[in-house]
């Protein structure tokens, strides 16, 4: 495969971590990339289970969909090789992504240890956080090194600052200079977002000068630290259609699967995050 044009490899050292935030709208329905140019951030699962692909109209970045992974099996049942064939299908069949998370290990207790959150199961890993940071780290060598071409993103994982600290420090070991990557992931904050835990987190992150992409980031949390991020995303948008009305003249149950209460829902993020944070929204160039 041939080196994809564009592509930001590194950024000077002590480059500021934000300037431009840019907000990706994350849906379960694929098809939407043929239908609108906002940013879209979409599981691998769904492109790689179609057996026709569209063009992506607009930028996108793609999810490994370790979450889901890790809930039902407590481990991960694609190989690193078998992820990079199906990331290479979706760079040549829907186009150039911005970037692509690695098959991670989230470090939330329920992850861990198992149990259930209203109706989902969790199977639980039974590792401890720092075996999870070690085979996240372990994980994005290993995709790097097969594919050096791919816009496979680092990503931080941890429960405390302390922890994320020490997934720095495993990056740094292993000769991975964050500050140099365009794009690096802040996992397992999604629960934690709109706490003053999660706050500390972003800040002490964001202090190492790292260009920091917040994994399922709501309103709440995007208001507190949302200057502090490059990119964010959220799908929170589906669950809360899923407990009201549909919109006026939907026929549907309710609008959890519905691409204009979705692009409604985006309008309001988009006008609760501090006007500093200069949201990007479909300017390719700046990916």
């Amino acid at each position: 495969m041939t080196e994809p044009t564009g592509i930001r490899r590194a950024l000077p050292a002590g480059a500021p971590a934000v300037g431009r935030m840019r907000f990706y709208l994350t849906t379960h329905k694929r098809h939407w990339i043929k239908l609108t140019d906002v940013p879209l951030f979409l599981k691998s699962e769904h492109f790689t289970a179609a057996a026709k692909l569209y063009p992506a109209l607009g930028p996108y970045a793609v999810d490994s969909g370790g979450f889901s992974e890790l809930q039902r099996h407590g481990e991960w049942t694609r190989t690193p090789r078998q992820y990079i064939g199906d990331l290479r299908r979706i760079w040549e069949c829907v186009g150039p992504y911005d970037w692509a998370a690695p098959q991670d290990w989230m470090c939330e207790d329920l992850i861990i240890h198992g149990g259930k959150a209203g109706p989902n199961v969790f199977v639980g890993t039974h590792l401890s956080v720092a075996e999870h940071q070690r085979r996240t780290v372990a994980n994005f060598l290993e995709l790097r090194s097969l594919a050096p071409e791919l816009r496979i993103v680092p990503v931080l994982q941890g429960r405390t600052v302390p922890e994320y600290e020490r997934c720095v420090e495993l990056y740094e070991r292993a000769g991975v200079d964050l500050r140099r990557e365009p794009t690096v992931g802040l996992g397992s904050v999604c629960r934690l977002q709109s706490t003053r835990e999660g706050a500390a987190i972003v800040t002490a992150m964001a202090a190492h000068g790292l260009r920091l992409h917040g994994f399922g980031f709501k309103i709440l949390g995007l208001e507190r630290v949302g200057h502090l991020l490059a990119s964010a995303d959220s799908a929170a948008w589906s669950s809360h259609a899923r407990w009201r009305p549909p919109l006026p003249g939907h026929t549907h149950k309710n609008c959890a699967n519905c691409f204009d209460y979705a692009m409604r829902w985006r309008g309001r993020v988009l006008a609760a995050i501090p006007s500093h944070c200069q949201t990007l929204l479909t300017d390719r160039s700046a990916a």
